[in-house]
């Protein structure tokens, strides 16, 4: 549902027995998406804590990579320090399929800024009160011209989840 209906907020059952600095929502994305054939790249918080690589190897067989450019998901533990789009994969005109989705924690999807969500799956426009990154806006505009190519995303905050595919235009409230 959060794929089919981007902006909304959609809760997950947590999963227990996740290593911190994981979350619920990462936690149970990674059990539903991850496999062996689905390179994972750790952003510095979560790789600092080996016990994410053990559990999402143990759990989901996905190879856990150095390389984010050729990862097929990127969980980010430290949204405020999001690396650049352009140290990810965006597909190929051909196959934009191959890209990376970024799993983005972050510290609240009920408060904060409020940011417009147009697009596809959206009935007109859709409200998010989120703390993103500051960087996140101007990424996503760069991202919206590489179409149909580009980045996906997913906002967390303990069990809940927000997704902004490449489709979704984001907008600051009242801009």
């Amino acid at each position: 549902d959060a794929m089919a209906r981007p902006g909304s907020v959609q809760r997950i059952r947590p999963a227990a027995g996740m290593p911190t600095p994981m979350m619920y929502g990462t936690a149970a994305i990674a059990l539903t998406l991850f496999d062996h054939d689905t390179p994972v790249w750790l952003d510095s918080a979560m790789s600092a804590t080996p016990d994410v690589a053990r559990w999402l190897k143990f759990h989901t067989s996905a190879p856990v990579i150095a390389d984010p450019s050729a990862s097929s998901f990127a969980v980010i533990g430290d949204a405020q320090n999001l690396p650049p789009f352009d140290r990810f994969a965006f597909g190929s005109n051909e196959y934009p399929d191959r890209s990376t989705t970024l799993i983005l924690q972050v510290h609240s999807l009920a408060s904060g800024p409020a940011f417009e969500l147009t697009g596809p799956g959206i009935d007109g426009a859709a409200v998010l009160q989120a703390t993103i990154p500051a960087n996140l806006l101007e990424q996503l505009e760069i991202n919206a011209t590489l179409f149909p190519r580009g980045i996906d995303a997913v906002l967390v905050h303990d069990d809940a989840i927000v997704a902004i595919p490449r489709t979704t235009r984001l907008a600051a409230q009242g801009v």
